[in-house]
């Protein structure tokens, strides 16, 4: 990892699957690597239950984003509340990470470029030009637009330049 310290790094809390998604997603991204790992000890055990030796957090990072995955236990759950938004300059960017971040994931979760993954973990795979099709000053253009991303799961990026274009 940097040797400097990112101000704000997101925190993943799984119930027991943090070396298996930080597995996932480091091969899923290419510019990622696998940092520190810390293991849980008897110092605690009353408070996590986990036991000694187990791995307790995994630091990795994405595209340059810091993560730290927690075996924490089954108390928390994953939400769409929160998602991971990947930015794609392509179509073929669009199908390789909706291809493999979609593997063994909730395919009812599936909608306008969002998806979850077999882990819980929301992502919305989408176009890096959506934000100025959607904010367009032409309220028209702007709902040509939503009519046809409202219509989608995986982002085709053909079709919503098309209607960008009218």
């Amino acid at each position: 990892m940097k040797n400097k310290l990112q101000k704000i790094t997101t925190n993943l809390w799984f119930d027991t699957q943090a070396e298996e998604a930080t597995r996932f997603y480091t091969s899923i991204f290419e510019n990622s690597k696998v940092g520190r790992i810390t293991y849980y000890g008897n110092v605690g055990k009353e408070i996590h239950g986990m036991s000694e030796g187990k791995v307790m957090t995994i630091e990795f990072e994405l595209e340059g984003q810091s993560f730290v995955a927690l075996n924490g236990g089954p108390q928390f759950k994953f939400t769409e509340a929160i998602s991971f938004i990947i930015h794609c300059e392509s179509q073929d960017d669009v199908d390789y990470y909706w291809e493999k971040l979609s593997q063994g994931g909730d395919e009812n979760a599936q909608a306008c470029g969002w998806l979850k993954d077999q882990f819980g973990v929301s992502w919305q795979i989408i176009p890096g030009n959506i934000s100025e099709m959607i904010n367009t000053s032409d309220p028209e253009t702007s709902a040509r637009v939503m009519k046809a991303l409202y219509k989608m799961k995986k982002i085709d990026i053909q079709t919503l330049n098309q209607a960008y274009s009218g």
